[in-house]
């Protein structure tokens, strides 16, 4: 079985989010399990700087606007997965992130950067560009590189069979139609049952609506965007696309996560010897200059600053928070950057509680693991959530998750009810509606449960005993690739 794999974002080179988590996860997975797996990427700076023996696969031209572009194969230092590196200095070699500027505003030319990124997946998929390798599935990741899914459905020739994944509906890839000439696609394409939506081209439509598979990064969040509340407008296409359509849960990278021996935590432990939690908490007030107090529960936060991840929400119910059930002091550590305003708003947090509310306002891979380690209880109160890994890493720390019950949330964590606890099922705590009223008694739930140390301890280590590997969600893919390429169920539109 060869693969394909496109996307935008890979750990630990480029990473924004999960996206960058599951390409530095899954190909290793899939490879355990015997398929041939290569990636194709963007040439951002880290990118070429982070893949090692890179040789050059063929000469592209003068493409999407830029004046050379060469493809070249490397491989990843850690894992040694071969990667693809679409090496174009006028459209990747730039300061920022992949998708915006230092300013935080989007690159101007990214239909472009973008739309090359899917073309040489495509072509990669077609036989085209490297004689000696040629994928039997293109799974293309995110609107990043959905256009891969149309380049591939409007081609008549021989191609791989494709699928796509959405791993946040809610970015989408719109540009303007006025600029569908720089595509190369046919003409034909720019109708509603096509890239069109509300007069914009759509790249994740593109995924939705030509993919001959369609996955989400799991099965509620599958549900979910089927319905007007969570499909942003997308569906009524992704109704139409019926059984193509299926949800495989994400998994966590168990090297990269491992509370035994992660080098980014001060103290190590285990299910067996939970002694270093404790060590790690502690550090983690020195650090961050909050009080030392080692009763004090300590609420994490790891995550985009938005309104999706409901963080508006912990700062609505903050003074509900800091009092706790019973006066109970509470204390609060937030790791993450995003809404300009929301960050405003942690900020004078810290002013209003110090020592016992603590920011750290950047993307920091190193303090994530140590928030996590350290922190008792893990909030995440998010209006929607494909898959959630931040849930994850918790569990696997032995950090009691506090989540709302949407996507993939509700599909890893167990209520902590008195009848699951007395069962043992039991993992976290979960809120209903998306309000302040609504986290502040879930949090009254916790906070009880953490007063009782045996019933605390039980919870821990329930969900430091969940299995939620890499291996579970690749047979599930590889499943997935067998069938997409027996032809059922759902061909794309235009795949005839």
């Amino acid at each position: 079985m060869k693969v394909l794999l496109a996307a935008a974002e890979v750990f630990p080179l480029v990473k924004t989010g999960g996206l960058a988590d599951v390409l530095g996860a899954l190909p290793q997975a899939l490879a355990a399990a015997g398929a041939d797996v290569r990636i194709v990427l963007p040439g951002l700076p880290a990118i070429l700087q982070g893949v090692e023996q890179l040789s050059t696969v063929c000469e592209l031209g003068a493409i999407f606007g830029a004046g050379r572009v060469t493809l070249r194969l490397g491989r990843m230092a850690h894992n040694g997965v071969s990667v693809y590196v679409i090496d174009a200095p006028y459209l990747y070699q730039r300061a920022g992130n992949p998708y915006h500027n230092a300013e935080g505003q989007e690159w101007p030319d990214n239909i472009q950067r973008f739309a090359l990124l899917g073309w040489v997946a495509a072509h990669l998929a077609a036989g085209e560009l490297d004689p000696e390798w040629k994928p039997l599935v293109l799974h293309a990741h995110d609107w990043h590189s959905a256009l891969a899914c149309a380049y591939v459905a409007s081609h008549p020739g021989p191609v791989a069979a494709t699928v796509f994944t959405v791993h946040n509906l809610a970015y989408q890839g719109l540009f303007r139609t006025e600029d569908f000439h720089l595509l190369g696609l046919p003409s034909r394409l720019m109708v509603s049952q096509g890239l069109e939506f509300h007069g914009h081209i759509s790249f994740m439509k593109a995924g939705l609506k030509f993919a001959q598979r369609v996955t989400t990064v799991s099965p509620s969040y599958a549900r979910e965007i089927a319905t007007e509340e969570f499909g942003c407008g997308l569906d009524g296409v992704i109704r139409a696309r019926g059984g193509a359509v299926c949800g495989i849960l994400n998994g966590v990278d168990s090297e990269v996560w491992n509370p035994a021996h992660d080098p980014h935590i001060p103290t190590p432990y285990s299910a067996n010897s939970l002694g270093g939690k404790a060590l790690c908490k502690a550090a983690l007030q020195r650090e961050l200059g909050l009080h030392v107090d080692a009763t004090a529960p300590l609420l994490g936060v790891v995550s985009r600053l938005t309104s999706q991840k409901g963080l508006d929400l912990v700062l609505a119910a903050l003074s509900d928070l800091m009092q706790g059930p019973g006066n109970q002091t509470v204390q609060l550590a937030v790791q993450g950057n995003g809404d300009p305003s929301l960050e405003a708003a942690f900020l004078a947090a810290v002013s209003s509680y110090p020592g016992r509310v603590a920011v750290c306002l950047r993307y920091d891979e190193a303090l994530a693991h140590r928030v996590i380690a350290a922190a008792d209880v893990m909030l995440v109160p998010s209006r929607f959530e494909p898959c959630g890994l931040t849930q994850l890493y918790a569990l696997r720390y032995g950090t009691v998750p506090l989540v709302r019950r949407v996507g993939g949330l509700a599909d890893t964590v167990v209520d902590a009810t008195p009848q699951t606890i007395q069962a043992g099922t039991a993992t976290g705590f979960m809120m209903g509606t998306a309000t302040p009223s609504s986290l502040v008694q879930a949090l009254e739930r916790t906070l009880q449960a953490y007063r009782n140390p045996a019933v605390w301890k039980k919870l821990m280590l329930q969900g430091m005993a969940q299995n939620f590997s890499w291996h579970v969600a690749a047979t599930h893919y590889l499943a997935l690739y067998e069938e997409t390429l027996k032809g059922g169920p759902g061909k794309s539109p235009l795949a005839g």
